[in-house]
């Protein structure tokens, strides 16, 4: 598996195993607590992507983390990120 397959995939609850959730909860409750105080989520959502792709770059390099996002409008059309989608 290479390192854009293990660390660089969305969250999967049936797959990466514990760390993901725990990462995934960690964040949704800081959400909640932005929401909670009045920051709108779509602003938080906003500072959330900035922060993960910088963190990113930190770690993989641009040309890695250029590679991810070129993936993602493919991911996010096919419902890769949706969370609660309605199959038909």
């Amino acid at each position: 598996m290479s390192m854009r397959d293990d660390v660089l995939e969305p969250v999967d609850a049936s797959g990466q195993g514990d760390v993901k959730r725990r990462a995934l909860g960690i964040l949704e409750k800081a959400f909640d607590d932005a929401e909670a105080e009045g920051v709108p989520v779509d602003a938080v959502a906003h500072a959330a992507l900035f922060a993960a792709l910088t963190t990113l770059v930190e770690c993989f390099g641009e040309d890695q983390v250029a590679r991810l996002a070129g993936d993602l409008p493919g991911k996010i059309a096919s419902g890769g990120y949706t969370i609660n989608r309605v199959l038909q």
